[in-house]
């Protein structure tokens, strides 16, 4: 029997409502293709959680996915702690408050504490709020940036950071373990508590105790920002009013939590149509920055003017560089000190530390790792990180990727330098002369269902066994294999141990410094390649011909490696 039929079998049983059952039933009659694709495996729990379109069936999102992965987590709870405590947040997505009311039943039915949110919340507020309440586990119902049909169950541990090795396969571990059978729904509502409003309170008077560290006449700066239709409708506002940005305009149309993302081209900062609207208010406003969150709050994307005065979206790779240079000229940079990014994002980052003689930490893409650095290096202080996918954290009160406090940061760093007769792009120019002119561009190939999953792993499997010889015209010096944790120079021949957790990721790296690095998203069924080239930059003058040339090689390598 296939794997389809025994789940039909098992999805058409009593162990499943009636509703669930009814709908199993007209798929596969009305939509052979849409069955399959919801019966032909399980969802996967992957190391930070699970995502993906909902809908009924083992490889859907739906109350029973959600639920096996919360009687796991109980389990675990309840084996590690007799008077264990979680607290659940939620984005705005369709399904979200329901599907969170089910999970905080499932815990509650299993003896733990649970505190929930009235409503939709940012994700860095439940990362927050697990330290703040002395949790051992927080969950936010939340798809991230992905489109209106996906939904997601992220998991955080006791320290406020999203659940790495052991815990995350032991989670795993446990959730196969776990039949539909055994997910207890039965609420105990003596267990299930609203969180209070101190929680946000603390959490933006934190945010203004970390980021507020310009020094400039802060009612000056002209700020644009949307919430597209996510979580930081309300926390953002008041944070940027209360640090003293009284100059707010926001995409009026775009305000309203909205889970079918009715007025934005694009849910996701990293796509250049998601700002549109909010850019077209900023010149009805002369405004000097754009800002826009994703859903939950946990991501952000900028527009600012760029040298001929038109407003020019800010990757993540070059936010992330001049809000790393601006932390560490108002820090105290010593021995004790670090800051961190990730393998795939800028080499920027690395050249920046050189110079400032501070610590760096690279770790694999995805923000827990960062956030686990903060838990590894105890006796160091970090001062800030980010990656390339429009994620950046600034101090440690918070464990995850911070929008909010980060769409602070930038606010500081556009008001000082906007009063000294400058701007964040000339900032990003200067950066540019002094570290050197390092330019990124990521592009995504989607490959959905089954055969994209077997598409995306030949590719990556094809270019570990035919590597290119060059990058552009220059020659290949490294080949960082992630999956094998083997770093080869290929000048000496010398073999080196990547000391990281091992991952379907291929690197190459050119004498120059070019780099090209491809791996599958963990989150979507897609493929991913990182681009990144440099040259040097010795003034402003220079700067429109360099970067030209740098698009032209950004070009060329995307021709090189996917055609």
């Amino acid at each position: 029997m296939s794997k389809i039929s025994e789940n039909e079998i098992v999805w058409t049983s009593n162990l499943f409502d009636r509703d669930t059952q009814d709908k199993v039933k007209y798929l596969k009659k009305n939509d052979l293709e849409e069955f399959e694709d919801s019966f032909y495996k399980d969802l996967e729990f992957g190391t930070g959680g699970m995502r993906g379109v909902m809908g009924v069936g083992p490889n859907r999102v739906n109350k029973y996915t959600f639920g096996r992965n919360t009687q796991a987590i109980s389990n675990i709870l309840n084996t590690l702690s007799k008077d264990s405590s979680v607290v659940i947040g939620h984005d705005c997505r369709n399904n979200s408050r329901e599907l969170s009311l089910i999970v905080a039943d499932i815990f509650s039915a299993n003896n733990i504490k649970t505190y929930i949110f009235d409503s939709l919340r940012p994700t860095p507020l439940i990362s927050y709020a697990v330290r703040k309440l002395n949790c051992k586990c927080g969950i936010v119902l939340t798809a991230s940036h992905n489109p209106p049909e996906y939904n997601g169950y992220k998991v955080y541990w006791s320290d406020g950071g999203q659940i790495v090795p052991p815990i995350d396969e032991n989670i795993i571990t446990e959730i196969s373990k776990t039949d539909y059978s055994e997910i207890n729904f039965n609420s105990n509502p003596q267990l299930i508590e609203l969180v209070d409003n101190k929680i946000e309170d603390s959490f933006v008077n934190d945010s203004i105790d970390t980021a507020k560290i310009g020094d400039s006449n802060r009612k000056n700066l002209k700020i644009v920002f949307t919430a597209l239709h996510g979580t930081s409708h309300i926390i953002i506002p008041e944070i940027l009013n209360k640090a003293g940005y009284s100059k707010l305009f926001c995409v009026d149309s775009q305000m309203n939590p909205d889970g079918n993302f009715s007025n934005v081209n694009s849910s996701n900062p990293e796509d250049p149509d998601s700002l549109n609207e909010a850019i077209n208010l900023a010149k009805v406003h002369d405004a000097d920055l754009v800002i826009g969150t994703d859903p939950d709050a946990d991501r952000f994307g900028i527009a600012v003017k760029n040298l001929s005065g038109d407003y020019e979206l800010i990757n993540g790779n070059q936010s992330m560089c001049v809000m790393t240079d601006y932390i560490l000229t108002k820090s105290k940079i010593d021995k004790n000190s670090f800051i961190a990014s990730t393998v795939v994002s800028t080499p920027m980052m690395s050249k920046i530390a050189s110079i400032n003689n501070i610590k760096i930490e690279l770790s694999l893409t995805g923000f827990k790792w960062i956030g686990k650095m903060i838990n590894d290096f105890k006796d160091l202080k970090f001062l800030g990180g980010g990656e390339e996918s429009f994620g950046y954290l600034i101090g440690d009160f918070v464990r995850d990727k911070d929008a909010l406090t980060s769409s602070l940061l930038i606010s500081e760093i556009c008001s000082e330098f906007k009063a000294k007769g400058s701007s964040f792009y000339e900032r990003m120019i200067d950066c540019y002369i002094k570290y050197g002119f390092f330019k990124e561009k990521l592009y995504t190939l989607k490959k959905e269902g089954k055969k994209g999953a077997l598409e995306i792993t030949n590719i990556i499997s094809n270019l570990k066994l035919n590597p290119p010889d060059k990058l552009l015209d220059d020659e290949v010096l490294f080949i960082e294999d992630y999956e094998s944790s083997i770093k080869m120079n290929l000048e000496t021949d010398e073999k080196s141990t990547i000391n990281l957790p091992k991952t379907n990721m291929i690197i190459f790296e050119s004498k120059k410094g070019f780099k090209v690095a491809v791996r599958p998203s963990g989150t979507e069924p897609k493929i991913k390649y990182y681009f990144s080239v440099n040259c040097s930059l010795n003034n402003k003058s220079e700067f429109l011909q360099k970067n030209k040339l740098l698009d032209e090689k950004l070009n060329q390598l995307l021709i090189d490696f996917t055609n």
